[in-house]
């Protein structure tokens, strides 16, 4: 039975809500404290598995609780946790999240995400060369990264590439990767002095481009397909391009074709966002299923 591979960050959130930021030197009190898993790596892990795939998770945590809290987190979700290693003398990555006065401002710690390495790579080559797609973010080093690609390049094994958060890349590692989802800024980054048409035409079927709630577009035959997104009641956005990834591995490593694993990662984006929490919103199968029937 194939699977897919997703070797990238394991994060945890640390979001603390206040009526405003404090000033340099100056203490306020907040009114609320949520410690939820995260990390794009481990997000993308999570949704695919709990829309039925069988996913490994590659990649580090600390010997610390956030660190096995992030294992539990992922095995509660189905995910194999095999590949995850635990380093000891270093901790979990960590996002520390502010939200107050209707905005949010965030500090980012890699921790021992920032220890997946070529090494690591070499010593799981098993699971990652058998795989039906391998998974990856920017949210572990990019040498890693480029290894990666490298190697699945040369092995024929398919590898969807998230830019995100977005760096610059080697134009090679385009050429390399099945799949690339950017959103809209990220693709104009990416592919500097093109338009969003030249873009997606010029590497139609690679280039799967979310545009917000306007859905998702692709290029084919010469023309941007447009797939349009689920209009439904938005509590918390957090997390909703990590499940729409997961979701579209799925589908495609299922067979799908592009347009129908869009409208299945489509709506299963759309139901994350009606809960708080990266992984906490997202969908289970079944619950993709009934939306795609409740609305042909």
């Amino acid at each position: 039975m194939g699977h897919i591979s997703v070797i990238g960050s394991c994060n945890m959130d640390i979001t603390v809500e206040a009526d405003r930021r404090p000033q340099a030197g100056e203490t306020v009190m907040g009114s609320r404290l949520i410690v939820s898993p995260g990390g794009k790596g481990a997000n993308q892990a999570v949704a695919a598995a709990r829309l039925g795939a069988t996913v490994y998770m590659i990649g580090c945590v600390g010997d610390d609780a956030y660190g096995a809290l992030m294992k539990k987190a992922l095995e509660e979700s189905g995910v194999k946790t095999d590949y995850v290693e635990t380093l000891s003398g270093i901790t979990t990555g960590t996002a520390h999240i502010t939200l107050a006065e209707g905005d949010n401002s965030i500090i980012v710690i890699k921790g021992a995400n920032d220890k997946v390495s070529r090494e690591m790579i070499d010593k799981d080559w098993d699971v990652i060369s058998s795989s039906d797609l391998v998974m990856l973010q920017h949210e572990i080093p990019m040498d890693t990264i480029g290894y990666i690609i490298d190697r699945c390049f040369e092995a024929g094994v398919p590898v969807m590439l998230n830019p995100a958060p977005y760096m610059d890349i080697p134009k090679d590692w385009v050429r390399k990767v099945t799949y690339l989802t950017p959103n809209e800024h990220e693709a104009a980054l990416m592919f500097d002095g093109m338009d969003r048409d030249e873009i997606l035409i010029s590497e139609a079927g690679k280039v799967i481009m979310t545009v917000g709630k306007d859905g998702v577009v692709y290029g084919e035959a010469g023309k941007v397909v447009k797939v349009a997104g689920f209009t439904v009641p938005v509590v918390d956005t957090t997390g909703a391009g990590d499940t729409f990834n997961g979701a579209f591995a799925t589908a495609r490593c299922e067979g799908l074709a592009i347009k129908e694993a869009i409208r299945f990662a489509n709506a299963a984006a759309a139901l994350s966002v009606g809960k708080i929490g990266a992984q906490g919103g997202m969908p289970w199968r079944k619950e993709v299923e009934e939306m795609l029937s409740c609305r042909k």
